[in-house]
């Protein structure tokens, strides 16, 4: 792949504006932003549990197991939303905020 020299870059910055305008590259920076906070706090957290997880080495003495009481099964938590369904959360939130601002403004 070729070096991209700064004429290669102006010139790829001024195609993006005029296909996208200039109201929406802000807007698509801010979502991108989000979406790389959210992932950097879903690895970190995953790092985390992995550090947790990792086994230690410390001796155990076996000891005789009771059987364990029986119990009812119960139903799962709900898992939480990945990195991915959050951002598209928040974008639909900030779409729908945008609407209402936008609503009054027309009438």
């Amino acid at each position: 792949m070729p070096n991209l020299g700064p004429t290669e870059l102006i010139i790829i910055g001024l195609i993006l504006v005029l296909l996208f305008g200039a109201k929406k590259l802000p807007e698509a920076a801010r979502g991108l932003g989000r979406s790389l906070r959210i992932f950097k706090a879903e690895t970190s957290k995953l790092r985390e549990d992995d550090e947790a997880a990792a086994p230690t080495a410390t001796v155990v003495q076996a000891q005789p197991v009771a059987p364990a009481p029986q119990q009812i099964a119960t139903p799962a938590p709900a898992a939480a939303p990945t990195a991915e369904e959050q951002a598209r959360a928040l974008e639909e939130q900030a779409a729908r905020l945008r609407a209402q601002s936008v609503a009054p403004k027309q009438q």
